[in-house]
């Protein structure tokens, strides 16, 4: 189904290695349910979000990276289950929008930091979504800061590569709304997704699921027509339910999605956004900071509204 682009080193298949996906005991639901057990919207949100498996986002609040990464796989390869993990570092990260600014403090500081991510999770196997919004985010961005964020992201790659050998590894490619196909095929060309197992959609949008099989399969068809290669792409639809309204942070009226599986329409569909965690100091989630969890959000999503 998929063009091998020469020279390219796929790890071996991490779905086959285990038995399902790994629902995340520390997320930020399931803390939010330990903590408030007799809440009315408790049983909902329990069995439509706490119980299906979601992405863990690691970045610089989560301490020692390769402990953590480490911890957080092991415990899924305990189980036999496979875990979704985030790489979310990238220095001048979110430069543009700037509701998830932060990052890495040096271009040095993030390669060791992404090096020690990959030697965490070792020879487990695992699923790897590499920094959100690092591709579609560069309108705001100078040539030498874009040249120097792809040199970090080829090198992230080959980190994985190296390290992370039953690791599959998603170079993230935002989403319709954002750049035309054409663009987004050129930026992940020049950050090294040839190097990658593939591609990610639509992290943390709320874009509908065909919307994305579509978009995939055009920055697939660009990709053959320049560089004689295309690769397999996984949707993030753990929001899209209702599709879009057009708004990214915290719109109304959103619905969770398919939950995490194999197939549907694109290598795999899967909860990267934890729903409920906020985008930002905006919309429904006005008063918070992005990634906080707010119940009420999280149970507007479940009900539609």
């Amino acid at each position: 189904m998929f063009a091998v682009h020469p020279g390219t080193a796929y790890a071996a298949d991490p779905t086959s290695m285990t038995s399902g996906f790994y629902v995340d005991p520390n997320s930020s639901a399931q803390q939010w349910l330990n903590a408030n057990p007799g809440d009315g919207r408790a049983p909902a949100i329990r069995s439509s979000i706490a119980n299906v498996p979601t992405a863990r986002w690691f970045g610089n609040w989560s301490g020692t990276i390769g402990t953590a990464t480490g911890a957080y796989v092991g415990s899924a390869a305990a189980g036999g289950k496979l875990p979704v993990l985030v790489a979310y570092n990238i220095p001048n990260r979110d430069i543009c929008a700037g509701q998830s600014g932060g990052g890495a403090g040096s271009d040095a500081d993030y390669a060791t930091w992404i090096a020690a991510f990959a030697s965490g999770i070792g020879n487990r196997p695992a699923v790897v979504i590499l920094e959100p919004d690092s591709l579609g985010d560069e309108s705001c961005m100078t040539q030498t800061q874009i040249d120097g964020r792809n040199a970090l992201l080829r090198n992230a790659i080959a980190q994985f590569n190296a390290k992370a050998p039953n690791t599959w590894v998603y170079l993230d490619a935002g989403n319709p709304a954002w750049l035309s196909a054409d663009t987004m095929a050129q930026h992940l060309a020049a950050a090294g997704v040839s190097r990658a197992h593939g591609f990610s959609l639509n992290v943390s949008n709320f874009l509908p699921t065909w919307q994305n099989t579509a978009y995939g399969d055009a920055v697939n068809s660009s990709l053959r027509s320049r560089n004689g290669f295309s690769k397999p792409y996984v949707i993030d639809t753990s929001r899209n339910g209702n599709g879009s309204d057009g708004t990214w942070c915290n719109p109304a009226g959103r619905r969770i999605g398919t939950p995490t599986q194999v197939g549907g329409g694109a290598e795999m569909l899967l909860w990267v956004k934890a729903p409920g965690e906020s985008d930002g100091n905006c919309g429904t989630g006005a008063g918070s900071t992005a990634g906080q969890f707010l119940p009420q959000v999280a149970y507007n999503l479940i009900q539609g509204y």
